[in-house]
């Protein structure tokens, strides 16, 4: 059996070793075994509006560290590729900007906003050269709304993290969605990135730490659905609040729906009220040391501050508290397993069942 085995029954399995939290060598490999072969957020295609553009950025930055780089060709077509050169490894671009080509500054390597080689300075005497692997890499780049997500590895297809979310609120105007920069925030948590993903995936702490967020759902309607590499708590408001006017094609027709809370393998959440989408994406940092970014995307302004997707700042100290406090105990000597809920904790087990799927493969 292997030490991060989770059993496949809610009611006869116990919650993940505390070595995943407290293991540097854990936490080092999640990088390639987690991390570089799921799918992760890579930014806004508004970042890159104008043919030509160009916006670099780092993948999960302290973590991965990986430069990449968004493009928008003069076709109109969104990239994401490698931000290094494959000449001498010099970054290609450092800051935002509008161009016809990438040019390296080290020695001058061109490339097309796709990446592929054109031409290099003073390289006629090399033998076997150019070759596909002077190209810059190229990532898969999947667009939804105006929210763009890439993969290192490309060996998990979309479809598999993001399918049964957007089969779910394909009626959402999800190209409605404005990013307001002016409501979003960064936080830091002291705390594993998977403590703090386990904490999200149950609704069963909310009447014990969330006061403000218990009086709008009604936890006895509160359910979790479990998909693939993704899963669904569907918070359910009570009677006069302010809820979602669905459509009688939603499967949720007919119900109250304060708040879909959809969480993607391993560390995004996408938080979708009435009045629009909170984005959280979990970075980590170090062993007990997570950053937590709230992107908010606005459809509705009107509805800001309702119902279940009002107060997330007063619900984001509430779970650091009780997260923080959580890093500590698991480095106790007398702790190393508990036991889930069976009606409230299918989210946190199917949690543990993918970290242990991944870091055993």
């Amino acid at each position: 059996m292997s030490r991060f085995f989770i059993h496949p029954d809610i009611a006869n399995a116990k919650t993940i070793s505390t070595e995943f939290y407290t293991s540097v060598d854990c936490f080092q490999a999640s990088k390639e075994k987690i991390f570089a072969r799921t799918w992760q957020f890579a930014g806004d295609s508004q970042q890159v509006g104008n043919p030509g553009a160009a916006h670099p950025f780092v993948l999960l930055p302290g973590y991965i560290d990986e430069p990449l780089l968004l493009t928008k060709d003069k076709a109109g077509e969104l990239k994401c590729i490698s931000n290094v050169c494959t000449h001498r490894g010099n970054l290609m671009v450092n800051e935002p900007c509008n161009i016809a080509q990438l040019r390296c500054k080290y020695h001058g390597r061109l490339f097309n906003l796709d990446g592929s080689f054109i031409s290099m300075p003073e390289f006629k005497e090399v033998n076997d050269f150019p070759t596909v692997a002077d190209n810059l890499t190229q990532l898969p780049l999947f667009n939804w709304g105006s929210l763009l997500f890439t993969s290192l590895q490309q060996s998990l297809t979309q479809e598999a993290f993001f399918a049964d979310m957007m089969q779910r609120i394909d009626w959402f105007p999800i190209d409605k969605l404005v990013f307001r920069e002016d409501l979003s925030r960064d936080f830091m948590v002291k705390a594993n990135w998977a403590l703090y993903c386990e904490n999200y995936l149950e609704g069963f702490h909310i009447p014990f730490v969330h006061a403000g967020l218990n009086a709008v759902l009604d936890f006895g309607e509160y359910t979790t659905e479990i998909f693939r590499y993704s899963n669904l708590q569907l918070g359910i408001g009570k009677k006069g609040d302010v809820c979602f006017e669905l459509p009688a094609t939603s499967p949720d027709y007919g119900k109250e729906v304060a708040a879909y809370y959809f969480w993607v393998f391993p560390n995004m959440m996408f938080n979708f009220y009435p009045w629009g989408l909170s984005l959280n994406i979990v970075q980590p940092v170090g062993i007990s040391e997570t950053k937590v970014s709230f992107l908010t995307y606005v459809s509705d302004a009107s509805k800001l501050n309702t119902g279940a997707g009002s107060g997330l700042d007063t619900v984001e100290m509430e779970d650091e508290e009780v997260v923080e406090q959580v890093q500590i105990g698991v480095r106790s000597r007398f702790y190393k397993h508990g036991r889930y809920s069976v009606k409230h904790e299918k989210g946190t087990h199917h949690f543990h069942s993918l970290i242990a799927s991944f870091m055993e493969q």
